[in-house]
């Protein structure tokens, strides 16, 4: 275990009592190759000014480091620095009296300043000091398996069609439950819950504008009523493509895009995050676009602008989280069998299918495939990341 640095506080301190012996300093000696005749040669040591044998003043310094080790901070603990003053000489038999203070804390570095003072039988200060401490934390810290996570709780938006369907239904036979958070449609939300139930999974459809703080806030106490939380939360909701030259495009048409994609993504993951990282577990995916990775489309600038902010949110956001045991990837479809593709002639969706390397376009499964992956305990090391389901015919 290590050390919880929140918990140090200045003024604590901590202490040993060490009775020095003839075995201490022979094994001192054996240890250091410091053989002085004035520590270990008692005619000698009866010549000098002493008159008796010196023990060495860092064989009772050592004794700091037990403390430091073993006592304050204890376990985890990195001695980076240290400044001794040696006032008094130590003898053999002396009974030592060795402490450690905490005198500063330096939250962003975790590093302690103590103070260090030996004191002998008489009470008599023999050594003082000041030194630093680094207080590690954990590599891995917070980190909780799928296995031992009892929540298994996905919110999928735009959960009733196209991609968000085959997510839904993937994600309910791999064992979450899943709350389909939809706008528009509720006989193709109710249409994919009685799906998941007819298979013994669980699963609600909730009716919410998740661009609004209001919408999020529905679908977040539903999913808590309904099954105690989210554990994963994949941001899929997309408004449809709408192309349009820009010299007919107006603001509008980008802030629509960006409230659906953007907005919408960062208020659950606002409501959502809190939740996990009290957890230590978590898992965020987001479905971008192949037109984030790809040749510009035209016409398709709104939609690319917000897919693009997505992605960029998502890296950072996998920064941010990372040391909670929160993962966030994104996911990055090519043109896929969906209703989004709708306004794309057959003939131009049978040349990018020729044109793939796979001979044909991304199924909604695919993509799901690839979104049960990022959700599972198998994916715990990968974050920050996009994963390509495209069929090759854009590589990063």
């Amino acid at each position: 275990m290590f050390k919880d640095f929140s918990e140090i506080q200045v003024g604590d301190s901590e202490s040993i009592s060490k009775k020095i012996t003839e075995s201490d300093v022979r094994r001192f000696v054996e240890m250091t190759g410091d053989d002085n005749p004035l520590h270990v040669d008692a005619a000698y040591a009866e010549s000098t000014a002493f008159k008796d044998i010196v023990v060495h003043g860092m064989l009772g310094a050592s004794y700091i480091s037990t403390v430091i080790g073993t006592r304050l901070p204890g376990t985890g603990a990195l001695w980076v620095s240290q400044n001794f003053d040696f006032l008094l000489p130590v003898r053999l038999g002396d009974e030592l009296s060795i402490s450690c203070t905490v005198l500063k804390k330096f939250e962003r570095e975790r590093l302690l300043e103590l103070e260090t003072k030996i004191v002998n039988q008489h009470q008599q200060t023999v050594l003082t000091g000041t030194g630093k401490v680094k207080v590690l934390s954990p590599s891995l810290p917070k980190e909780i398996t799928e296995e031992k996570s009892d929540l298994r709780v996905a919110v999928v938006t735009g959960g009733s069609g196209g991609i968000g369907k085959a997510i839904s239904l993937r994600l309910a036979k791999d064992g979450f439950a899943v709350v389909i958070a939809y706008r528009g449609r509720v006989d193709r939300a109710n249409s994919v819950v009685k799906e998941i139930h007819s298979n013994k999974g669980k699963a609600i459809a909730v009716c919410a504008d998740i661009s609004t703080k209001e919408g999020v806030e529905l679908l977040h106490k539903a999913a808590a009523k309904e099954f105690g939380g989210v554990s994963v939360l994949v941001n899929n909701a997309s408004s449809a493509i709408n192309p349009k030259p820009f010299e007919l495009m107006d603001w509008e048409d980008i802030q629509n895009q960006l409230n659906t994609q953007l907005k919408g993504s960062f208020l659950l993951c606002q409501s959502c995050i809190p939740k996990m990282i009290d957890r230590g577990w978590g898992r965020i995916v987001n479905i971008t676009s192949q037109v984030v990775e790809g040749e510009p489309t035209p016409s398709w600038t709104s939609y690319a602008i917000a897919k693009a902010s997505l992605a960029k949110f998502s890296s950072y956001l996998a920064a941010d989280l990372g040391s909670n045991g929160i993962t966030v990837n994104c996911v990055s479809p090519g043109m896929s069998e969906t209703g989004l593709i709708g306004s794309i002639s057959e003939k131009v969706q049978l040349m990018i299918a020729r044109q793939t390397p796979t001979r044909r376009l991304t199924k909604p499964e695919d993509v799901a495939a690839a979104v049960a992956y990022l959700v599972s305990s198998e994916a715990s090391q990968v974050t920050g990341q996009t994963i390509l389901v495209n069929g090759g015919i854009v590589t990063s």
